[in-house]
C-alpha cells in the first residue's frame, strides 16, 4: 500500500512537470485530493450517524 502511494505521488509530480499550462496543474492537484476528501466525508457521516443512533438509545 505504501508503495502504491509513493508511486501515485511520483505520477502526480511527473504530470505536473509535463503540464502544458497552469490550469492542468490545478486539475491534477484537485483530482488527487478528491479521493481523500470523499473518504473524510464518508468517515464523518458514519461517525455522525453512529453518534445519533447511540444518543437515541
Amino acid at each position: 500500500m505504501i508503495l502504491a502511494l509513493l508511486q501515485q505521488t511520483s505520477d502526480i509530480e511527473e504530470k505536473i512537470k509535463n503540464a502544458p499550462d497552469e490550469g492542468y496543474e490545478v486539475g491534477v492537484f484537485i483530482g488527487s485530493m478528491i479521493p481523500f476528501i470523499v473518504l473524510v466525508i464518508i468517515a464523518y457521516m458514519l461517525y455522525y450517524y453512529s453518534k445519533k443512533r447511540n444518543s437515541e438509545n
